[in-house]
């Protein structure tokens, strides 16, 4: 049996490979699938922001301008992609590898963090929703989008089949459902969405003002 160590890293070594026709392969899912949500998740991004498993930075063009950005993803790959991306586009973006397990952060150091489409890659969702939130600034805001278990039972039988494949290869869950993890954790849940039989879901929570603090989202 392989070991944790041994199965992120060639996790990592499996993504880095995927980097180079990632964008693309990303494009073809959301215009005949997901569907185009990612400009929905960057608009309710403000203040100071991190984004989890960043990849190749498809989301950088659509943020707004006045926040401030960081990203961390585990693949030198795809960090590599997105640092161009960034400098084609003119932005200062704090991108640096780290795991999505165990964020290099302080507690309370974002007013918003953001994932998209990582969840269903990271090994563990339970400890990377955690860790979200353990950065989050009380009041800020937590925007995940991700393709989830469907609605529909026969749709989610042939999810399970697809993962006999994609979970032994590159760790791709599709029956994940993230929201369960956020109410877990005490998040308000404001704004909520699932499309395509119910393939896609969007979020928006927020965590619970601490009384007394001193440390609100600065927006």
């Amino acid at each position: 049996m392989m070991s944790a160590d041994g199965e992120v890293t060639r996790l990592r070594g499996y993504w880095d490979k995927q980097s180079g026709g990632y964008d693309r392969e990303m494009g073809f899912w959301e215009r005949r699938l997901f569907g185009q949500h990612r400009g929905w998740v960057t608009a309710r991004a403000t203040g100071d922001v991190l984004e989890v498993a960043v990849g190749t930075g498809l989301n950088l063009p659509s943020y707004p301008d006045d926040v401030r950005l960081t990203g961390v993803d585990f693949s030198p790959g795809m960090l590599a992609i997105a640092r161009h991306r960034a400098g084609e586009l003119g932005r200062t973006v704090d991108l640096r590898e780290g795991d999505a397990h165990a964020l290099d952060f302080p507690d309370a150091s974002f007013d918003t963090v953001v994932c998209t489409f990582g969840l269903c890659a990271i090994p563990d969702e339970r400890r990377a929703v955690a860790e979200m939130t353990r950065v989050l600034r009380p009041g800020g805001r937590l925007l995940l989008l991700d393709h989830v278990a469907s609605s529909a039972p026969p749709v989610r039988a042939l999810q399970w089949l697809i993962e006999r494949i994609s979970i032994p290869v590159g760790g791709e869950h599709f029956r994940r459902r993230p929201l369960n993890q956020v109410r877990a954790l005490g998040l308000d849940v404001v704004e909520r969405q699932r499309f395509r039989l119910g393939l896609v879901e969007r979020l928006a929570a927020r965590k619970p003002l601490v009384a007394g603090a001193d440390d609100a989202p600065r927006g």
